[in-house]
């Protein structure tokens, strides 16, 4: 048995000492004093000290019911020491001097020698009695198990005995009975209690299929409040529950592993044997080969475990239909021919022992198979609905105009060589013709050169071959030119149409013939003029940002619009960097707008001095209707942007959303205002002004 005693002693040693240093003045008279004493309370057979000046003619110490004590375990001026003998109880204390009696102004209080001999039963389950022996034990207030959990209401309670039940999360370990006082006497027992746990020791069916019952047998088991399977998944619901069997469902992601048994007490105990789960088996995949975009019908057993039907490449299909015994896939597009894969939510997987092959586009013919650049031709066989490109001699790709199962129109590219050519299929397989396409020489035009931008209105010089065959000059989108300058078989002069669609793309040549051929890329600029001014809100002369992360306005001669200011933003950004904002409604004409949201578009001027490979271009309304947002990032289909120049960009505000709702009043946007880069890492190098608002 191990006691532990809580006492406060006041020590005032050093004033003790003080007050011995004055008693050395000859003059000054030698009064005996009675400054503190403790502990109290005091067990006894235990020390009680007195602290003050002169104590050593102290004779006699007199305690409650005429105790009295004559010898003394120490004795000094400043310091007494006495043993607390057996018949001491509560009360004041006298000490006997020469100079009189000194009573102490409080009581002294005993403390009952509290012990624990013996708690039976040694094993327990929570719930259970358990009886502690020993003595004093009337004077326990709190017993305290292992887990620190306090019970203070009990059973019974003796000088010589206690019982009290057992709290349901008690845990195995030491008991400490405590008097309860704030500064407690507390014993602690000198065994272990021991507290009953769930012990699982078999179970069965294992292998065990999930969402199956599964019975558990051992000990303890209704002890039991929570069941952890393998990789964490849990259940604290039981079909049935009893001291020897345990019966649960298993749940659907349940996996391989021992089982954890959770008491109330929520110490874990595992089972002696490890769960198995139950894994799906393929018995047939059907059909065999399959085709990209159908499906395939899996039969086997237990297949309504499968979570996941990965194919060839990675590819995961789409399960239309499941049951024990057979699954409906949809097989990818882009699945290439490997086996089949399923998996189950257990973390379980299984592959079949074949090959699933994917059908191929197959060439049975074609027509004309001679032909000229520009033109169609038609190629038949089975399952070209498959086919994705069609590639010529030359590496050239041709356009598709209509596919199905059977048959493939498609028009042969300018530049086509002579040979054979490669169907390639969704998942990247391709089928080589086994027959030449010859291609006839055709009387279209050959760029050689011709400038990378224009703008409406400017004449460009494009040179090249049998340019005079030449009959129109299509630019996008389908205007045809109306005014030329030099027209030879090796120059042509043409003025580019005000109205051209404005960016990145082709002029397309048509000859005499009926036959056509496009330009390389050419970006065509160029400015939209100011609608209407008032409805400006950035314009970095008197319509400047309040605040911003990088940029700032310029005025290069070179790069102005009109010779007024510009924003411009020259650096390697990453992540989130503010160009120019405002907040309120400090000069934005939302108002104007109102709810016409409709009829409004956002327009900004934009000059890309250097490609933008990544990121994007946020522009902002906030308000008290939401945060709408508009991703500007034209680079992400190429890879880049347009050669430099000024060209007005055009969103409508319909396009600006907060979290897909779309933007319904613009005179609630009350708060912040403006542009930032984000989302990517790029070299950012571009002039911005005009940022306005505009009818459609």
């Amino acid at each position: 048995m191990t006691k532990y005693r809580f006492s406060t002693l006041i020590m005032l040693l050093a004033l003790a000492a003080g007050f011995s240093f004055l008693s050395c003045e000859k003059d000054e008279p030698e009064v005996i004093r009675l400054d503190s004493f403790g502990p109290s309370p005091v067990l006894r057979g235990g020390d009680l000290k007195f602290i003050g000046e002169h104590l050593d003619k102290v004779s006699e110490i007199v305690l409650t019911s005429g105790v009295s004590v004559t010898s003394f375990k120490s004795r000094s001026p400043q310091l007494l020491v006495i043993t607390v003998p057996e018949a001491t109880v509560d009360g004041k204390v006298v000490l006997k001097t020469p100079d009189g009696d000194i009573e102490t102004k409080t009581i002294l209080t005993i403390s009952e020698p509290i012990t624990i001999t013996s708690i039976t039963p040694a094993r327990v389950r929570p719930g259970d009695i358990v009886t502690i022996n020993g003595d004093y034990l009337n004077l326990v207030r709190e017993v305290i198990f292992n887990n620190k959990k306090t019970v203070t209401v009990f059973q019974s309670q003796s000088r010589e005995k206690l019982e009290v039940k057992v709290p349901d999360d008690a845990q195995t370990g030491k008991v400490v009975v405590s008097n309860g006082e704030p500064d407690p006497i507390q014993v602690e027992s000198e065994t272990d209690l021991e507290i009953a746990l769930p012990m699982a020791l078999l179970v069965s069916p294992n292998p065990v299929k999930a969402g199956a019952e599964l019975t558990i047998e051992g000990e303890d088991l209704d002890l039991a409040q929570k069941v952890v399977f393998g990789g964490g998944s849990s259940v604290d619901q039981f079909v049935s529950r009893e001291a020897g069997k345990l019966v649960v469902a298993v749940p659907a992601d349940a996996q391989d592993g021992k089982l954890g048994l959770i008491a109330a007490s929520q110490v874990q105990t595992e089972s002696a044997v490890s769960l198995v789960m139950v894994v799906p088996a393929i018995a047939d995949i059907n059909p065999n080969p399959a085709k990209n975009g159908g499906t395939v019908t899996i039969t086997g057993t237990n297949l309504d475990l499968v979570t996941s039907v990965v194919f060839g490449g990675g590819k995961n299909g789409e399960i239309q239909n499941a049951s024990a015994t057979e699954l409906t896939v949809k097989v990818p597009d882009d699945a290439t021919a490997a086996a089949v894969t399923l998996n189950t939510a257990a973390n379980k997987s299984v592959a079949s022992t074949a090959v699933l092959g994917l059908v191929k586009p197959v060439i049975e013919s074609f027509s004309p198979m001679e032909t000229q650049a520009n033109k169609d031709i038609t190629i038949t066989g089975t399952d070209l609905d498959l086919v994705v490109k069609v590639i010529f001699g030359g590496d050239k790709e041709g356009t598709i105009v209509s596919a199905s199962e059977t048959e493939l129109t498609v028009t042969v590219p300018p530049g086509t060589l002579s040979g054979a050519f490669t169907l390639v299929a969704r998942n990247g397989d391709m089928t080589v013709s086994t027959q030449e396409l010859t291609i006839l020489a055709s009387n279209v035009p050959i760029i050689l050169s011709m400038p990378t931008q224009a703008k409406p209105g400017e004449m460009i010089t494009i040179e090249g071959e049998k340019l005079d065959l030449l009959t129109d000059v299509i630019f996008p989108v389908g205007i045809k030119a109306t005014m030329f300058g030099i027209k030879t078989a090796t120059i042509l002069q043409v003025v580019v149409p005000p109205d051209v669609q404005k960016g990145i793309g082709v002029i397309t040549f048509v000859t005499s013939e009926n036959e056509t051929t496009t330009s390389p890329p050419i970006n065509f600029q160029g400015v939209d003029v100011v609608a209407d001014p008032t409805l400006v809100f950035f314009n970095f002369d008197n319509l400047n940002r309040w605040w911003g992360d990088t940029g700032d306005n310029e005025n290069d001669p070179d790069l102005s619009l009109d010779g007024s200011n510009y924003f411009r933003v020259n650096g390697s950004l990453s992540g989130w960097t503010g160009f120019f904002w405002r907040n309120g409604k400090n000069e934005f004409p939302a108002d104007v707008i109102g709810t016409n949201v409709s009829s409004y578009v956002l327009k900004f001027d934009v000059n890309i001095l250097e490609p933008i490979t990544g990121g994007e271009f946020a522009w902002r309304f906030k308000g008290s209707s939401g945060d709408f947002w508009y991703y500007w990032k034209p680079w992400e289909a190429t890879g880049s942007y347009m050669t430099p120049g000024w060209i007005t960009v055009t969103i409508p505000l319909t396009a600006f959303s907060a979290g897909g709702a779309p933007i319904t009043d613009m005179s609630t946007i009350n708060e912040d205002f403006g542009v930032a880069f984000n989302s990517g890492s790029s070299t950012v190098n571009a002039c911005f002004d005009n940022v306005r608002f505009e009818l459609q």
